[in-house]
């Protein structure tokens, strides 16, 4: 268990190390002075404190660790206790736990399937053989109570607070995946044996089941111990009803339970003796029923991969006769076919429905109403799937193989229904995203992505898809070909991706040479205002500009070095003659210097025009002003040779991420006439911000069923996991996929092709056989995404697209019944 603690720790210490840099990134694209100033300021403490952070962290989980591992056993013995002694619980304790909790379910929620598999391996460790989540001394829970005590010891601002714990949450999410998987590894690397899956004797009961535990109708429990208490079919029903808006099946009580369980080994099953046989419930629970079922989907598997198998056919499968209305009344029971018409906006399948097609055979094989209720709703998510018009029909065909591995993880596992993060569901919402990506799958890259899943979909279909291993391998795969492709794609671009990464390493030098300055112009207080801002967000990067272009030692890069010495003494009062006339002779040659510095990193002229206009008057007001003494002067000297024997660094001496947000309200970075139109640079200038978008996507989508897709009442698990729009979708934007942008009046669906390394610059492309480029700024982007003129081509993921519409689908037609 040390071994697990340490490498809990180990990445804690990674994380909150690289969240430091990360704040310095989400500074930058602020999109509100305040927001700018909570990560700045987290990012100052947590730099700050981060031994400190470290070190309380470790203290607090071992000492939680060693509380769960040797809990106390005696207990306070039983006695009058005075009201006197009570008191209402503390805001502290308040604040305590539920960030904690916060934090804790943050973390249980990406890595889902890891803690399945981690508490298997604990239970055997700890001897109590079964697989408890609370039983679990790493478990979530304790790292959310360590990590607030370690946020505890960095700040006592509040805001601050609640700024790290949202930002280290999320990125320790997902870094514990790994760390879980390390541990497990580990684990079976000594020996250890994990508890397998048992089902604990239950009363008997004409209802009795095997089915893993559900939650409240509506909702299924995301992690619960392998061997709780089965629950009976009709509660898996309402569950299954409550989500889909569809009727329990009649009969449902009294017919033999399914397959529908709570994990992926093989679980009991009645024999197959008809549904709602006497048999069925008296029967002694077997495996027989399961092994056909198995059986039946792989030899039905085998043969859909047949060439000519999948071609679309016209129209319903006959077998899908029966009319979802009478699904709770006087038909079959489980009973949900499709309908023969109003189908909501589907105009035909690019692929068989398998699952129809072999309806009847399915039907057979199972051995209860709430497995024929489970085989027609994935059926009907594959009616949707199939039609969706996102989809190219290419991958449609592809994805349209595994049916039948599909229908099966919902037979064994009733987390498909309700968990985004379901491997099944992650591969084939992954498949589908990477494909919306690419115009041609005739050559290039479409092609190989193609033949890669073809592959892919072929090993599932003859290897043993029961293991959920074998979807994560696959998915796997999927993100190195991602990965594999953006390398491809920026050799393609090499100029434009060459000159973004330099311009970025200037921006962070830029940005690092500014923080320096900055601590030196706090102590010049009779400097104006924004002559300090123009020394810190302009004169910076023309200095690095020039240190760049000419070197450091160059004429012009020691000239640039002692106008801010100039400056400040030109707006100075002048109290003799001699101070005038030196004045008036300096007065040209600084002027000279400053146009040649702007000029080097193309300064907007009506920016240059109103800072002039405001260093003018002060240059005539400095005739009139009372002197410096003695005293001040020679204190400002001190300080200005300071400012002298600033040096713009060296590249490899600045940190991948800004130290500080100095240039988040830079609109321009430099760019020369030539550069932007080489990088294909979308420029302020160009987007007409006060117009509306010519087309209104909203309601396009709202008529045509087929962008935005209403998942309010599916409950959080079905939200989209990361935003599809609005100002926060610019920190999720992924290369590989596909985006809609609204650029020189029209919308396009462009592919994000490559992200610098502190995401500063992003390049896009966009047409089919004759790609175009465009590139932009982190900043440019945010506002693209708060005007609503940039969103994500998939408002929610294939699989949550398709239970939307096939739940709103089935409540209609029950409502006609």
């Amino acid at each position: 268990m040390q071994s697990a603690v340490q490498k809990i720790l180990s990445t804690v210490s990674t994380a909150s190390s690289r969240l430091v840099d990360a704040l310095g990134m989400l500074a930058l694209s602020a999109t509100s002075n305040a927001q700018r100033q909570s990560y700045m300021s987290a990012q100052f403490d947590l730099h700050r404190k981060l031994p400190v952070f470290n070190t309380t962290f470790a203290t607090v989980l071992n000492e939680k660790v060693a509380q769960e591992l040797h809990p106390r056993t005696g207990s306070r013995p039983l006695a009058a206790t005075d009201w006197a002694s009570l008191s209402l619980v503390g805001d502290s304790e308040v604040e305590e736990q539920v960030t904690a909790h916060r934090l804790g379910l943050e973390i249980e929620h990406e890595c889902e399937w890891e803690l399945r598999e981690l508490d298997a391996y604990i239970g055997s460790l700890l001897g109590i053989g079964r697989a408890d989540p609370e039983r679990n001394p790493i478990r979530p829970e304790i790292l959310g109570k360590a990590l607030f005590r370690a946020i505890e010891a960095v700040t006592t601002d509040t805001a601050v607070r609640k700024t790290l714990s949202s930002e280290l949450g999320r990125s320790l999410a997902k870094a514990m995946r790994p760390c879980y998987s390390a541990i497990v590894s580990d684990f079976v690397a000594q020996g250890i044996q994990p508890v397998g899956l048992t089902v604990r004797a239950a009363p008997p009961a004409p209802a009795a089941s095997v089915h893993g535990p559900l939650t409240a109708p509506g909702g299924l429990h995301p992690r619960a111990p392998a061997s709780a208490p089965a629950a009976d079919p009709n509660h898996a029903a309402q569950a299954l009803s409550a989500m889909f808006g569809i009727s329990v099946p009649a009969g449902l009580g009294s017919s033999g339970p399914g397959l529908l369980s709570g994990g992926f080994a093989p679980t009991s099953s009645f024999p197959n003796t008809g549904p709602g046989s006497a048999a069925a419930v008296a029967a002694p629970p077997t495996t027989a029923s399961d092994a056909h079922m198995l059986e039946v989907i792989r030899r039905l598997a085998f043969l859909a991969s047949s060439p000519g198998t999948l071609d679309a056919g016209s129209g319903w499968s006959s077998s899908a006769s029966q009319a979802l209305a009478g699904a709770g009344t006087n038909s079959s029971p489980g009973a949900l076919g499709a309908p023969a018409s109003g189908n909501g906006g589907l105009s035909g399948l690019m692929a068989v429905n398998l699952i129809r097609a072999h309806r009847e055979e399915l039907i057979r094989a199972s051995s209860g109403a709430l497995d024929h209720m489970v085989i027609d709703i994935v059926a009907s998510l594959f009616d949707q799937i199939l039609s969706d018009s996102k989809v190219p029909p290419q991958m449609a065909r592809q994805i349209a193989r595994l049916q039948l591995p599909v229908l099966r993880a919902a037979l064994k596992d009733v987390q498909f229904f309700s968990s985004r993060s379901h491997p099944v569901r992650r591969f084939v919402n992954r498949m589908a995203s990477i494909a919306c990506a690419f115009e041609d799958f005739d050559e290039g890259p479409g092609k190989r992505f193609l033949e890669l899943v073809r592959e892919l979909v072929q090993q599932v279909v003859d290897g043993d898809f029961d293991q959920m291993s074998l979807y994560e391998s696959k998915l796997r795969a999927l993100e190195n070909f991602v990965q594999e492709q953006t390398r491809d794609e920026a050799q393609a671009h090499a100029e434009a991706v060459e000159l973004l990464a330099q311009k970025e390493t200037q921006l962070r030098v830029q940005a690092r040479h500014a923080e320096l300055m900055q601590a030196v112009l706090q102590s010049v207080t009779l400097a104006p205002e924004f002559v300090r801002r123009f020394l810190l967000d302009t004169w910076t990067h023309a200095q690095v500009e020039a240190t760049w272009r000419h070197g450091a030692d160059s004429e012009i890069a020691r000239r640039l070095r002692g106008v801010p010495r100039q400056l400040i003494l030109s707006v100075l009062p002048k109290g003799t003659p001699a101070e005038r006339k030196q004045f008036i002779l300096a007065l040209p040659g600084l002027m000279k210097t400053l146009n040649e510095g702007l000029a080097l990193i193309h300064w907007p002229e009506e920016r240059k025009k109103a800072f002039f206009g405001e260093l003018l008057p002060c240059h005539a007001q400095s005739l009139k002003g009372q002197p410096l003494t003695d005293f001040e002067y020679r204190q400002l000297d001190t300080h200005l040779q300071a400012l002298d024997r600033l040096v713009v660094p060296a590249a490899e001496d600045v940190p991948l991420a800004p130290p500080s947000a100095t240039l988040a309200e830079q609109a321009d970075t430099g760019f020369s006439a030539e550069e932007a139109a080489q990088v294909g640079l979308v420029e302020d200038a160009a987007i007409n911000w006060d117009g509306n978008v010519d087309i209104d996507l909203e309601q396009l989508d709202s008529s045509s069923g087929e962008l935005d897709i209403n998942l309010d009442g599916l409950g959080p698990e079905m939200a989209p996991e990361t935003p599809t729009r609005g100002a926060q979708l610019a920190q999720y934007v992924q290369a590989g996929v596909a985006y809609q942008m609204h650029v020189e009046g029209e919308w396009r669906k462009v592919r994000l092709n490559w992200v610098s390394p502190g995401r500063t610059f992003f390049i896009f492309s966009y047409g089919k056989k004759h790609q175009s480029i465009v590139s932009m700024t982190g900043r440019m982007l945010t506002k693209l995404c708060e005007t609503g003129r940039f969103r994500a081509f998939e408002q929610a993921y294939l699989i949550e697209r398709a239970v939307a519409r096939t739940r709103k689908q089935l409540a209609a037609l029950t409502s006609k019944a």
